[in-house]
């Protein structure tokens, strides 16, 4: 087996610490530009600024086409029959010759008089690890309770428990007892408490880690073909969608490489909308649409929070990375390059629903959110691992899809941490140099121009927004869906404060060597029924 596990500390060279510190360095460079180009050559920022704002509201527009196409493929994909899919893949025909079905099942069923198959859809086990730090029963029971609902039989599901030993194992009393009142629904349960280990970061990595293993030792007891083991990890807030299950088994089954493939659902933070302060809501929506509009882009799609990966695919990556905080987005690389680059990651139109973040008070919420943006913007680090994985040691991956590949990690870090603060500010620099300098006080108002254009967007951000929510819990009256609308005015600044400080936080934390090494589980409140 290669190996792929991110270096310890004391066993990076300087090459890798260098790649660290890029991302760091570069943001900085570039956020300090601005301001020694208004110093020393005002008129190539000035039309510098232009043409970055004009490429930045090209982005706007294709993001806004994006979340439109996906929106809708989405709401598509929520009302397929997939059950009934399901078995007409497995026949190779359509049962009914009167029924209307995509052209993309047409074509699936098509392949396989050609291609069999390698895994019928009733040989599909679905294993699902669910897991947990310090959450009750409050947040565990209506997440198996989703699973449960869904459209798919429960006698072909391995249902998992992964929890911590460590800090007092907080989740398993209720880990316990739900394994108790809802064991003998599944194909199996298990509860698998995850020791504190030397060598690991305190984080979900080891946990699923560990769990995952333990998985493999009781599916190879059962002699159950690991081939037919597709694993799904969620967080202990995670519901999915009805159709989830079935949607998942046929792109699994209808996949020419299941092995080598992982499946990525979409999440959407609406469970609690409601529920959650101004801020919160409009970086949530904001999230909801990121990975609508990441769904589409399939060229550069990532695994992220909960996603699926068959158990033979994870026997050879060694399961999850314990060395790291982001074991999602870092399960990509390492599948990559476990695989010599003959690995994809398939889009599932069908959501896993997930909680915006909600603490105990409004000022916790508002600190909770920003550890919660830092530790997704920590992917930075694995432009190293990247680097020196893919450049500098040997390999049989195409170079021009690794170099493609590597820019988009590289210049999506890079973007985060710098984009919106330029977007916001560096207008007015040049007048503050040049006081009298037509051209720097015309600057402000040509860019205020642009963005006006480009913020058009924001209607259809707001339209799908309303449609995006879950009915309204009967303790809010309708004034409401006033909040809902006027939230927007917090735009500007969740932007700028949340999106663009916590990459460049994440980056310079890097740069100093001041490691996350510790996973900021983000805590799961429950609001009450009592009408407000």
């Amino acid at each position: 087996m290669k190996n792929i596990e991110i270096p310890y500390k004391e066993d990076r060279s300087r090459r890798y610490l260098f790649f660290e510190k890029l991302p760091g360095m570069l943001s900085w460079s570039i956020l300090l530009l601005p301001f020694v180009l208004s110093a020393f050559w005002p008129i190539a920022l000035v039309y510098g600024l232009i043409v970055y704002l004009l490429i930045w509201f090209a982005k706007a527009v294709g993001m806004n086409v994006r979340v439109i196409e996906g929106w809708r493929k989405l709401k598509q994909h929520q009302k397929l029959d997939w059950a009934r899919l399901l078995k007409e893949l497995e026949a190779g025909e359509v049962t009914d010759p009167g029924a209307q079905r995509p052209k993309w099942h047409y074509d699936n069923l098509l392949r396989t008089q050609v291609q069999p198959l390698k895994i019928k859809p009733s040989e599909v086990v679905n294993a699902i690890i669910i897991a947990s730090y310090n959450e009750g029963a409050e947040v565990l029971e209506p997440t198996i309770q989703s699973v449960l609902n869904s459209d798919y039989d429960m006698k072909q599901v391995i249902l998992v428990f992964a929890y911590e030993a460590r800090d007092g194992a907080q989740s398993e009393p209720a880990v316990q007892a739900m394994v108790k009142k809802y064991g003998d629904r599944f194909m199996h349960t298990m509860a698998i408490k995850h020791p504190l280990t030397p060598g690991e970061v305190r984080g979900k990595g080891g946990n699923i880690n560990y769990a995952g293993k333990a998985l493999l030792k009781y599916v190879t007891e059962q002699k159950i073909d690991p081939l037919r083991v597709n694993v799904t990890t969620l967080d202990s807030d995670n519901r999915p969608h009805p159709g989830y299950l079935s949607a998942l088994s046929y792109t699994y089954c209808a996949s020419p490489d299941p092995v080598h493939t992982s499946y990525q659902p979409v999440a959407l933070y609406t469970q609690n909308i409601w529920d959650v302060p101004a801020p919160m809501r409009v970086i949530a929506t904001g999230n909801s649409f990121f990975q609508v509009v990441a769904s589409m882009r399939l060229h550069a799609l990532r695994n992220f929070s909960a996603h699926a990966q068959p158990l033979a695919g994870l026997i050879e990556t060694n399961f999850w990375s314990a060395r790291t905080i982001v074991e999602d987005g870092h399960q990509f690389w390492r599948s990559y390059f476990a695989f010599d680059g003959r690995y994809e990651v398939y889009p599932i139109y069908v959501p896993i629903y997930q909680d915006a973040v909600l603490s105990a008070t409004y000022r916790r919420t508002l600190k909770a959110q920003f550890i919660q943006l830092r530790r997704w913007a920590w992917g930075c680090s694995d432009i190293a691992y990247v680097a020196e994985m893919g450049f500098f040691r040997k390999n049989k991956l195409k170079k021009g899809d690794l170099f493609a590949k590597f820019w988009r990690l590289f210049e999506g870090h890079i973007s985060w941490a710098t984009a919106a603060l330029l977007v916001a500010g560096t207008a007015f620099i040049p007048s503050l140099f040049h006081p009298d300098s037509y051209a720097a006080n015309q600057l402000p108002i040509v860019a205020s121009r642009i963005e006006t254009v480009a913020l058009t967007g924001i209607v259809i951000t707001f339209f799908l927004s309303i449609l995006l929510l879950p009915p309204k819990p009967a303790r809010y009256k309708r004034r409401r869906h006033i909040f809902m609308t006027l939230q927007w005015v917090f735009l500007p600044f969740t932007t700028i404060i949340y999106n663009g400080l916590s990459g460049l936080v994440a980056q310079t934390r890097l740069m100093f060597g001041r490691y996350l090494d510790t996973f900021d589980v983000t805590e799961k409140a429950v609001k009450g029924d009592k009408p407000e």
